[in-house]
């Protein structure tokens, strides 16, 4: 019975240790003028995130569709796809393969102040975003620019990778160690705080900071980036202590988007001039 512990301890270390050894380093972006250039470790492929994406995309489309609240409201619609026609073209200042994307933008009638960008260019903005906060179209821009920089990133990937290496690692070790499903808990509980959590930090402070650029290279001033999480606070109600956040606190937000709003205000001129 030990030897048989044994060898399924051994075959899982070996099953773990190939999916380490499975993640490429990557930089999926170029660092653009606000220089995100930090590299992530991938245990997935585009393709694979890509197909799945695009699976979800059509499904959540079509229920949309069943239940009356797909592209209903034409003005809207027509504004936000004008943006993201604005926007998508300076997606390839950080990765021209983007330029092929296959890019897909709709509107869904809902109450949820919500917008999101699928790997692939699969977007989705919801009414109660527009609605709620009243957005101007360069906060609509600062939004949209925001979701498309997590797609560029490839962020989706990036986390999913982690968590399959990183849930196959807390598995084994509990297995090893004989700790019992609370030891497990409290292995994927330490994993969340020291690890997770400030990784989505990150990812959404490289969104925040690629978004502006973006709005400011396709002609939208990049300080409404600042004005729109001012209004978010209003709808958002308290938030989380920090440490425990996927998000930056908004103070750390606004702070950081005025100096990268400010950073990018060149491009934002430039592109004026040649409006």
């Amino acid at each position: 019975m030990v030897r048989k512990i044994r060898v399924r301890n051994y075959a899982a270390l070996l099953i773990s240790a190939l999916a380490l050894i499975a993640c490429e380093t990557v930089n999926t972006t170029q660092g653009g003028l606000v220089g995100v250039d930090r590299q992530q470790r991938m245990a997935l492929s585009s393709q694979e995130m890509d197909t799945s994406a695009s699976k979800q995309y059509a499904q959540v489309l079509e229920e949309q569709r069943k239940k009356g609240a797909l592209n209903q409201n034409a003005a809207q619609l027509r504004r936000v796809r004008a943006i993201a026609n604005r926007l998508i073209p300076q997606t390839t200042a950080f990765r021209p393969d983007a330029a092929k994307w296959n890019w897909e933008v709709n509107l869904i009638t809902a109450p949820d102040v919500n917008a999101w960008c699928m790997p692939g260019g699969k977007i989705a903005v919801y009414t109660g975003l527009i609605d709620k906060l009243k957005l101007s179209d360069d906060e609509l821009a600062a939004v949209m620019g925001h979701e498309i920089a997590h797609a560029l990133r490839e962020h989706a990937r990036e986390r999913a990778s982690e968590q399959m290496v990183t849930g196959g690692l807390i598995s084994l070790g509990s297995s090893i160690l004989g700790v019992g499903d609370l030891g497990q808990q409290g292995a994927q509980y330490a994993y969340m705080v020291t690890m997770g959590l400030p990784n989505s930090r990150t990812h959404e402070t490289e969104a925040d900071r690629i978004g502006v650029e973006l709005a400011a290279r396709a002609g939208y001033d990049p300080r409404a980036a600042i004005t729109l999480w001012q209004k978010m606070a209003q709808v958002g109600g308290d938030e989380p202590m920090k440490f425990m956040s996927t998000h930056p606190s908004r103070e750390d937000r606004v702070n950081d988007l005025t100096v990268y709003s400010q950073r990018v205000m060149p491009l934002y001129e430039q592109s004026k001039k040649g409006r």
